[in-house]
């Protein structure tokens, strides 16, 4: 049969249907194998060929999922504010480590294996944004850039080890796992850009100095 064109605005509308579908796919199975253009299509009471008119194949429909949740991910990390930056930069780390555990079907299509890297550099300029901000603050010290990777890294490995691996036997408070290794990335990056490069500091030495700094900083806080 001849295809009918469709009206204005519908090619939108069906492209916004194809991916609500694809959505709910990849959330009841868990897995992108399952998500072909036909089981999209026969869900979306569409033909194969139709899913076809938005998207390219397979891969390009399942990239164009997860980007969505990522848009998602952005505006999450967006409403962890603070007034002080070092704290906002702890509230989007938790956010981000939240959202990924909550979506571990899109993390692992977007940043456990090569894709689209649009997503990826979307999250890492929000994480940029609040380091500068910290760098500025006199918090942090060294090259933004470097200190918003390094401590990308260390949130990304976390959050890729307990979705890879989750039979692992980790902690049973996950939040409290995840809020601690967003802690040690901020605190651990603002004291290593602090002490020497090269060679290790003797423990005698290090202890104590990293004690009396500690109990300078908790009784100004008290």
């Amino acid at each position: 049969m001849r295809r009918v064109r469709a009206n204005p605005g519908e090619g939108a509308l069906l492209r916004g249907e194809i991916l609500r579908v694809a959505e709910e796919l990849l959330a009841e199975t868990g897995t992108e194998q399952a998500l072909t253009l036909r089981a999209v299509a026969a869900r979306a009471g569409v033909s194969t060929p139709s899913v076809y008119l938005h998207f390219s194949g397979k891969e390009a429909l399942i990239e164009a999922v997860c980007l969505r949740a990522w848009d998602e991910l952005a505006e999450s990390m967006r409403l962890a504010r603070a007034d002080d930056p070092f704290a906002r930069l702890a509230r989007r780390g938790q956010a981000y480590a939240r959202f990924a555990l909550a979506h571990p079907t899109q993390y692992r299509v977007l940043l456990m294996r090569p894709a689209d890297h649009r997503a990826a550099q979307a999250c890492f300029d929000l994480m940029l944004e609040t380091v500068r901000d910290c760098v500025e603050a006199g918090v942090l010290t060294g090259e933004p850039e470097k200190l918003a990777t390094r401590m990308w890294a260390a949130i990304h490995g976390c959050v890729s080890l307990l979705i890879a691996q989750p039979g692992f036997p980790w902690p049973e408070e996950i939040d409290d796992f995840v809020t601690n290794v967003v802690r040690m990335a901020g605190f651990g990056t603002a004291v290593a850009e602090r002490l020497p490069r090269r060679g290790v500091l003797p423990t005698p030495r290090l202890g104590p100095a990293l004690d009396a700094a500690c109990r300078t900083l908790t009784d100004h806080d008290r």
